[in-house]
C-alpha cells in the first residue's frame, strides 16, 4: 500500500480508533467491579458518618467492615409507609425521584450503636448546577437529628460546594423535625438561624442552600407515614 495516499491515512486512523476503543472498553470493563465496590464503600461511609463515624477517621475498607455491625436492618418503603420487597442498598434514588410520588420506593437504614437506635434517611435533591444528596439520622424519638451528611456533584467550590463540610453539617445535630406533633422539617435560612428548627445556609450559596432545604422537606416527609405507624405501634406496646 502506498503510504503517501490519503486512503492509507484514513485506514490507519480507523484502525487506531478501533484499537484504542477496544483497549478503553476492556479497561473500563475490568475496572468496573473495583469502581462499583468503591462507590458502595463510600455510601457505607456516608451512612455511618451520620451515627458518629467520621469519614476522615473511617477509611472505605473499614466502613465496609463496620457497616453490617451497626446497620442492623435495611427496609424499602412505599409512599404509604408500607414495607415492600427490594434490597434497600440497591435502590437508586436518582431513578426513584423521577417517578410519580406514589410510585416511588425509598430505603431506610436502622442502626444500633451503644444500645441506642437510629433511623438513617437517604436524601436526594437539586442544587445550582446538578444533583445534591446525603443522609440524616434520627434518634429513637424519631424527632431529634443525631447526624447529617451532604454531598454534591458540581456545586461551586467555596460556595454551594461547602454543604459537604463539617461546619455546615454539624449545625443539624440536635435539631428537631417535629413541632407540636407535626412534621416541620429543618429550614435552611440565609443567616441568623435560631431555635431547634433552623440552620444557617451557605454564604454566597443561596440556591444550593434552598436545594438542601427543599431536599430535607420532600425526602423526610416521604418517611412520615412509616414513622407514624412505628410510633403508634410503640405506644401500643408501651400501653400493654
Amino acid at each position: 500500500m502506498d503510504v503517501n495516499k490519503n486512503s492509507y491515512t484514513f485506514i490507519f486512523a480507523i484502525i487506531m480508533v478501533v484499537v484504542v476503543g477496544l483497549l478503553l472498553s476492556a479497561a473500563a470493563i475490568s475496572l468496573k467491579p473495583m469502581q462499583d465496590r468503591n462507590i458502595e464503600q463510600e455510601k457505607m461511609q456516608d451512612i455511618l458518618s451520620t451515627i458518629g463515624f467520621s469519614k476522615d477517621d473511617t477509611p472505605r475498607e473499614e466502613a465496609a467492615e463496620l457497616f453490617p455491625q451497626f446497620v442492623k436492618e435495611q427496609i424499602v418503603l412505599d409512599v404509604k409507609g408500607n414495607e415492600v420487597d427490594g434490597e434497600a442498598f440497591k435502590v437508586d434514588l436518582a431513578k426513584e425521584v423521577k417517578k410519580a410520588r406514589d410510585e416511588q420506593n425509598w430505603p431506610l437504614y436502622i442502626a444500633e450503636k451503644e444500645g441506642a437506635t437510629y433511623y438513617v434517611i437517604p436524601l436526594r435533591g437539586k442544587g445550582l448546577w446538578g444533583p445534591i444528596w446525603g443522609y440524616i439520622s434520627l434518634e429513637s424519638d424519631i424527632n431529634t437529628v443525631y447526624g447529617a451528611s451532604f454531598d454534591h456533584k458540581t456545586e461551586t467550590p467555596g460556595l454551594g460546594a461547602e454543604i459537604n463540610k463539617g461546619f455546615f453539617q454539624n449545625q443539624f445535630i440536635g435539631k428537631k423535625i417535629m413541632k407540636d406533633g407535626s412534621f416541620v422539617s429543618i429550614a435552611v435560612v440565609k443567616s441568623g438561624a435560631s431555635g431547634m428548627y433552623e440552620v444557617d445556609g451557605i454564604s454566597g450559596g443561596t440556591i444550593t442552600s434552598v436545594g438542601v432545604d427543599n431536599m430535607l422537606q420532600e425526602c423526610i416527609s416521604f418517611y412520615m407515614p412509616y414513622f407514624e405507624k412505628l410510633e403508634s405501634g410503640q405506644m401500643s406496646m408501651n400501653a400493654e
